[in-house]
């Protein structure tokens, strides 16, 4: 069923991507695979998929032990600072920097490893009090004070939209984060060139990529329903 769910998947990005004039390959699918076992990611990457997303860095540790191929893990839920010791080399970005003190302890932890790190400013588009994320008038400043931590590689934004049964809905909230993402490049910070827009999940993505979405995040749509009960 993963297999078959991934074909979808990437039938509908392909359809979005000719909708809106876009290669496919500008776009990344993230499969989502927060409480999911192993053997659904490998599931996964024998259907082709080698980028995965996890919400909890306990996850990730648990997961990266097990699985020792050429996979690449994002972390793309919120982030507590006190727990950012435990992902350098094992994520290749972080999507969810929304506050200077986590990012000074991403800096802090990833200079230690000698290593940088990508990553991503989440932005709270429609101003949900249930969601983290900057609002998008702080944004521009926020990149600006952050832009000086020389092992972040500020690469764009993030966000998570409402959840929706009407995806059409959502598009403003795309659409606005791509222009936020150009007016901060029109800055032009030194060290800062975006070109990554992390939005869009199961239920909206394909709008997301009309809207200029380089990674979606797709848990349900390929793994299912989520099993809440592992923690």
């Amino acid at each position: 069923m993963i297999k078959e769910n991934i074909g979808v998947v990437q039938e509908n990005i392909k359809r979005a991507c000719e909708k809106a004039g876009r290669d496919v390959k500008d776009v990344t699918l993230i499969a989502v695979s927060k409480t999911k076992p192993v053997s659904d990611i490998r599931q996964a990457m024998e259907a082709g998929l080698t980028v995965f997303g996890e919400n909890k860095v306990q996850e990730i540790r648990e997961k990266t032990e097990e699985i020792k191929e050429n996979v690449d893990f994002h972390m793309i839920g919120h982030l507590q600072a006190n727990k950012v010791k435990y992902l350098p080399g094992k994520v290749v970005m972080i999507h969810s920097v929304d506050n200077v003190k986590l990012a000074q302890e991403i800096e802090k932890q990833f200079a230690k490893a000698d290593m940088n790190i990508d990553v991503l400013i989440e932005v709270n588009m429609a101003g949900e009090d249930t969601k983290f994320g900057l609002a998008p008038s702080e944004v521009p400043s926020f990149v600006k004070e952050i832009s000086t931590l020389p092992h972040l590689n500020i690469r764009g934004l993030m966000t998570i939209a409402p959840y929706t049964d009407d995806p059409e809905s959502n598009r403003i909230y795309f659409a606005g984060l791509r222009r936020l993402k150009d007016d901060i490049n029109k800055m032009n910070i030194p060290g800062v060139n975006m070109d990554t827009l992390s939005m869009g999940m199961t239920g909206d993505y394909e709008v997301a990529i009309e809207e200029g979405a380089t990674f979606v995040r797709v848990g349900t749509g390929i793994f299912g329903e989520r099993n809440y009960s592992i923690v």
